[in-house]
């Protein structure tokens, strides 16, 4: 009878354990991020001001498809699709490659990568434009979970 007790005993030990494993990894199913820009910030078909932005996956099901909040998610800015693009290593920090379009014109969003992940989201521009981002110059920057400051973009380019 002891051993029927253990087993159970071990069985609740493990569902306790992935139940609460799996509720502290919720809020990563749709990889919400809040990104603060210190500048204008140009993304696909518009450019945000500078500000404070949720970007999250629109569903878990699609994960090639970028939605831009505000920071308290009372407004849609853009629903922007995406295609899965890779990076070396993941870091512990939310990732966003710009690309610096000259003078007097915002920096160009390219790239986002959430902590943790080796696959991020790529955002499409047109023909014309993906064509000048051959040509323009690209940097990373690296910050928290919870902001990217254009600022720090100078010490982290690459």
């Amino acid at each position: 009878m002891k051993i029927n007790k253990r087993y159970i005993a071990v069985g609740l030990i493990i569902a306790f354990s992935l139940f609460f494993g799996l509720a502290a990894h919720a809020d990563e199913s749709d990889e919400a991020t809040k990104i603060t820009f210190s500048e204008p910030i140009q993304i696909p078909g518009q450019v945000l001001p500078a500000g404070t932005y949720l970007f999250k996956l629109a569903s878990g099901d699609d994960l090639n498809v970028v939605q831009i909040f505000n920071a308290d998610r009372t407004v849609l800015y853009a629903t922007l699709s995406t295609i899965a693009t890779e990076r070396p290593e993941p870091t512990d920090h939310t990732v966003v490659a710009l690309a610096e379009q000259g003078a007097g014109q915002p920096d160009l969003l390219v790239k986002w990568f959430y902590p943790g992940r080796e696959t991020g989201n790529e955002f499409l521009y047109s023909k014309q434009q993906e064509k000048e981002l051959a040509r323009d110059k690209q940097h990373t920057v690296m910050a928290n979970r919870l902001t990217v400051s254009n600022s720090d973009a100078a010490g982290a380019g690459n």
